[in-house]
């Protein structure tokens, strides 16, 4: 009987670069398994690119993502149905499968490495400091807002954007009247301060409180927005025409699926580039989407810069694309051949891109190199921006300093937020940081907080302009301080109570004082400011009102019960801290209600009685 054959399929006694061949093994209905992995790749890459939302654009980084996220789908599909992780003798095969996408994945990947390259500071610092260019003036009338005999404060926003925040969230109670309280809060972060018909404004949208209130209320959508005047510091909600064609606002960037803002805009133009959105309305209160179209000025994914608009209409979702040079003309035609403005835009450029296009000028204007070590001419913008309202137009403000990081400026730059034109002057004096502490400094006692000051132009004096705040952004005060010397200070009043003209007369008398120099203000039209001291009598007049309670409705606000009770076709607040008996009416109770004079949709009431029990009495 002979010996059994032995077969050895170790790598012994084999040559140093001998290795075992890997065998590759396909599953059964090998054909089948790869066909339906293409079929569940091409869902979850549509559901990916749904929720993604990435451009079909090499210039940006989530066009890479995406399609790794789609290469990652098909080997996980093909890994899955062939069952090699119980399966190991099916892996060589799996990953012979999986080379295809791996390459095109490596191959997308040197595109973006190149990119980086191409697009770094290193090799194009020049390429950076080119992407805004200006105008040099020494000229202070000539970039900032004037205010003297002729020009007054009406164009000036007397609040930031945190106190106007705090206005708008307080008429969110107005919602009441048509049974939405508590529905819906302040979509800030796409708020837009603007000129709105010749004032400074700033417009907030709004968003739902959480996901089942969106989906209570997504059916109709947003019943309005919010604007909020800057400078005397009027609020309304303005609330839209719910029976109208239109309706409300029912596309957002705070929406869900379908209505969602983004999702519209990456449907009609699926390689845009998207960059900042903001919330606007045009002079007859329309309100607007504005999404920036942004293109890559150095390299493959750097330099970034508008080279368009996408504008949605808010209510119907309608979009159109308009280039940079429609916009920046402010007029352009439309299909029937009519010219349809565009001047009421106000954000093209949003300010972050703006002020970091200044920083690239101000760091890699004399090269990379000198940018590190000898930074010779290297300036950047200082910390925190403002906004001007300059001939129909919002420019954002800055001001200039050297790489050091001083206390003090080299110059202010003003840029258009429509045309991106900038203005650069020079001038010497405190950093906008230094002119807040001086202020703060001068009502030290009072803990208030000075915003980010306003430059203005106050008879020929550049002046930093900024109101007092408390903890709470209540605007208790005005301060001015000098731009050339910020121990030049002066406020109104330490009694809470703003004074605009009190403050200006002071800070006149300051410069009489410190410089002999004599200012020239209208101060008749300086925008009264209410008082804010709740030991003076500044309630308005009371009026009082009697009829039959035909709707009560109630909510929790800050701890506190609110009724809001319709009597003769107008609806009443009142907390049940204050009037206790609030609670005790019902619908077709006789009552007497006093109340504060109030243009809104509600008025606060002071008291409510029944009208039998007054007129026993």
């Amino acid at each position: 009987m002979s010996d059994p054959i032995k077969v050895d399929f170790s790598d012994k006694g084999k040559g140093r670069g001998s290795s075992t061949k890997e065998v590759y093994i396909p599953p059964e209905k090998a054909g089948l398994k790869i066909f339906i992995s293409i079929i569940m790749t091409i869902i979850g890459g549509a559901v990916a690119y749904y929720f993604l939302l990435p451009p079909m654009n090499f210039g940006a980084l989530d066009f890479y993502t995406f399609w790794a996220v789609v290469a990652a789908i098909f080997v996980g599909s093909n890994f899955l149905l062939s069952k090699a992780f119980i399966r190991p003798e099916y892996v060589p095969y799996v990953k012979k499968v999986a080379i295809a996408p791996i390459i095109i994945v490596v191959i997308l990947a040197l595109v973006l490495g190149v990119g980086y390259l191409t697009s770094s500071v290193f090799f194009r610092a020049a390429s950076y400091s080119e992407l805004l260019s200006f105008n040099e003036s020494t000229d202070l009338d000539s970039g900032v807002t004037k205010i003297d005999s002729t020009i007054d404060f009406r164009n000036v926003a007397m609040i930031d954007a945190a106190a106007a925040e705090k206005l708008a969230d307080k008429v969110l109670g107005d919602l009441a009247t048509i049974g939405l309280e508590s529905q819906f809060e302040l979509a800030s972060e796409y708020s837009t301060q603007i000129n709105y018909n010749g004032a400074p404004c700033r417009v907030y949208p709004l968003r739902y409180g959480n996901f089942f209130k969106w989906l209570n209320n997504t059916k109709d959508g947003f019943p309005g927005y919010v604007i909020v005047n800057m400078n005397n510091q009027e609020t309304e909600f303005i609330l839209l025409d719910e029976t109208s064609s239109a309706g409300y606002i029912k596309y957002s960037p705070t929406e869900y699926l379908q209505k969602n803002l983004r999702r519209i805009v990456r449907f009609e133009y699926p390689t845009a580039i998207i960059g900042n959105i903001s919330f606007e309305a045009d002079d007859n209160g329309t309100p607007y989407w504005i999404c920036e179209v942004i293109e890559k000025k150095v390299g493959l994914i750097g330099g970034d810069d508008v080279k368009a608009i996408v504008m949605v209409d808010a209510v119907s979702g309608d979009s159109q694309y308009f280039t940079i040079d429609e916009v920046k003309s402010g007029e352009t035609t439309d299909a029937e051949g009519n010219k349809v403005s565009l001047s009421w835009i106000d954000q093209v450029y949003n300010g972050d891109l703006l002020v970091q296009q200044y920083n690239y000028y101000g760091t890699y204007l004399n090269g990379f190199w000198n940018s590190i070590f000898g930074q010779s001419g290297v300036k950047k913008a200082t910390v925190g921006s403002s906004y001007i309202a300059m001939d129909d137009d919002v420019y954002i403000y800055t001001g200039v300093t050297s790489v050091t990081a001083d206390e003090s400026i080299l110059g202010f730059i003003l840029i258009n937020q429509r045309t991106k034109d900038a203005i650069f002057y020079t001038t010497t004096g405190a950093t906008e940081s230094a002119a807040q502490n001086s202020a703060q400094g001068a009502l030290s006692d009072k803990g208030w907080i000075a915003t980010f000051p306003l430059l203005i132009n106050l008879d020929g004096e550049a002046t930093y302009f900024m109101s007092m705040k408390d903890a709470s952004n209540v605007v208790k005060g005005y301060a001015m301080v000098n731009v050339s010397n910020y121990n030049i200070v002066a406020t109104d009043a330490a009694d809470g109570n703003p004074d605009l003209v009190k403050c200006i007369n002071n800070y006149a008398k300051v410069l009489k004082d410190t410089k002999n120099m004599t200012i020239k203000v209208d101060t008749s039209v300086a925008p009264e400011t209410p008082s804010t001291d709740e030991n003076q009598n500044t309630e308005p007049q009371a009026n009082s009102v009697t009829g039959v309670i035909t709707d009560i409705r109630s909510q929790i606000e800050n701890g506190s019960t609110c009724y809001y009770i319709e009597v003769a076709d107008k609806y009443f607040k009142v907390s049940a801290d204050d009037v206790p008996e609030a609670i005790f009416f019902e619908n077709g109770d006789n009552v007497t209600v006093t109340f504060k004079n109030s243009d809104g949709v509600w008025a606060d009431a002071t008291s409510i009685t029944a009208a039998e029990a007054e007129s026993v009495a």
